[in-house]
């Protein structure tokens, strides 16, 4: 795909939804691993996060969020032609669980509804999918839900979170621009290796074993491969972002806020430094929501950017990066979008 251009597609809403539970990196960890906590919280910069109990789905979050912002827009559920998910946790292996949220939310049996099985750099190929489906013509109204509950109590770095956008037709809408990629020659970096067909769950995959760290462990928890994955972010995320800008024939001083995956803060702020914008210009959400996957980038606009975007006018720049390996970015204007404030469920 690399670069495209979408026309005639407007970004009519956000919303974003976390769930209540708190948890603290220093505050909830084992006395033992106190100093080596402290060492990681200085490093990724992630103070909190927040966490689902057990009976909580990442869909029930977008649920939330969804009927938020569906109300704030004051669309009708028959309105709703296409519901795109992105996530890597469904409710079930099969059936896709935009099926489920397509009854849920009592859209109509007309609605387009598919799953997307991808993470951190989601969010912008989401809404390529789904503009591209309105720039051709074959839908008006739709929404994108991404997000993930990816958060455990031993794990520093993710937190749980759903979120609803809305696009529309609109023929003054300007344009949208793209630069999609991917690299599956780096699909070790992140990755769950057991529970799919390639290696299917057994036994011995829930015996558990202290890693390096004298954290318990097992064959199915997720492997994060970090010397890999903040040498891919560093390396491809800046040339990617100017690349798209010198697409778009627009220059840095003309984006009003850049918005990066919240991957940790060493990651961020390389790619900041790099890219030579100032920090005013690059919101964060990693000190306080952690890294909440393909979602960040809407939590990072209604949590750090709402009164700034709701009912306003503003040009973005939106990247997100990680599993794959992927990346992407869209460069889009909103003007008079309606940003809901952080939701909580």
């Amino acid at each position: 795909m690399g670069l495209s251009t979408l026309h005639h597609v407007r970004l009519a809403g956000v919303a974003s939804c976390v769930p209540r539970r708190v948890l603290s990196n220093l505050e909830d960890c084992p006395p033992s691993m106190r100093s080596e906590r402290e060492r990681l919280v200085r490093n990724i910069g992630i103070q909190t996060r927040r966490i689902c109990p057990d009976w909580q789905c990442f869909s029930d979050l977008a649920f939330e969020a969804t009927q938020k912002l569906l109300d704030a827009l004051d669309w009708k559920r028959e309105e709703v032609d296409a519901l795109i998910v992105v996530t890597q946790s469904p409710d079930y292996l099969i059936p896709a669980t935009a099926i489920i949220l397509q009854d849920r939310l009592g859209l109509s049996h007309a609605t387009i509804a598919y799953d997307v099985n991808l993470g951190c750099s989601g969010y912008p190929f989401g809404l390529h999918m789904l503009g591209s489906m309105i720039a051709a013509g074959a839908v008006r109204k739709g929404l994108v839900l991404v997000g993930d509950k990816s958060a455990k109590v031993v794990d520093p770095l993710f937190s749980d979170a759903g979120t609803a956008t809305a696009l529309e037709f609109s023929a003054d809408a300007p344009p949208m621009h793209f630069d999609l990629n991917s690299d599956g020659s780096g699909y070790r970096a992140i990755m769950l290796p057991a529970g799919g067909h390639r290696e299917p769950y057994g036994v011995e995959h829930l015996i558990p074993t202290r890693d390096e760290h004298g954290v318990l462990r097992t064959p199915a928890d997720l492997i994060l491969d970090g010397p890999a994955v903040l040498s891919f972010s560093t390396q491809r995320v800046p040339p990617a972002v100017e690349r798209l800008l010198d697409y778009a024939q627009a220059d840095k001083a003309g984006v009003d806020h850049f918005v990066f995956h919240q991957a940790n803060r060493m990651i961020n702020e390389t790619i900041r430094k790099k890219l030579g914008l100032p920090a005013e210009k690059v919101p964060s959400t990693l000190h306080d929501l952690g890294n909440t996957s393909g979602a960040s980038l809407p939590v990072t606009m209604t949590a750090r950017l709402h009164d700034q975007l709701d009912g306003g006018r503003a040009r973005m720049l939106l990247s997100g990066f990680g599993i794959g390996l992927s990346w992407g970015s869209v460069l889009l204007e909103v003007d008079g979008a309606r940003f809901i404030p952080m939701i909580e469920a």
